[in-house]
């Protein structure tokens, strides 16, 4: 999409002025291609949500194994057997991709912080994105709306 000064413009910074200049099709396209952004911003906001609070389960699970050292251990999803830890200095923190890290129990916690931190600041940032495209694809089905009266025919 080129905006009136020769360069790309992105959908979210187009101003009403130029969305106006737009015909009938470039204005449904645009606003389907703004709302299909907002919907899969709206799944990744979903997924920090999601992510965010099994870092902080975590953390708060790392906190209470530093405490006791007796606990069930899952062997299925509806099966568990009591178990005792030895060593509660040392754990193994999944880093991704299938990859883990040995680490003591305090840099655990702190790397659970650190992208619960990470996660937040991102979420935040997509809420403010989210939150421009969904005005710009109002404004664009307002001008919309108003072009498609101004075409149809007076009763």
């Amino acid at each position: 999409m080129a905006s009136s000064k020769g360069g790309a413009a992105s959908p979210a910074v187009l101003r009403a002025s130029e969305m106006e200049k737009m015909s009938v099709e470039q204005l449904k396209a645009l606003k389907e291609q703004i709302d299909l952004e907002v919907n899969l911003l709206q799944d990744s906001l979903n997924n920090i949500k999601t992510a965010t609070g099994r870092l902080e389960i975590t953390a708060t699970s790392l906190h209470d194994l530093s405490l006791r050292k007796k606990m069930l251990v899952p062997l299925t999803a509806s099966l568990y057997v009591p178990g005792t830890l030895d060593d509660a200095d040392k754990i193994l923190v999944d880093i991704g991709t299938g990859y883990f890290v040995e680490k003591t129990m305090n840099e655990g916690k702190d790397y659970c912080e650190r992208k619960i931190s990470l996660l937040k600041s991102n979420f935040d940032q997509l809420i403010e994105l989210a939150t421009k495209k969904k005005t710009v694809a109002d404004e664009a089905g307002a001008i919309l709306q108003a072009k498609l009266r101004q075409l149809a025919p007076p009763n």
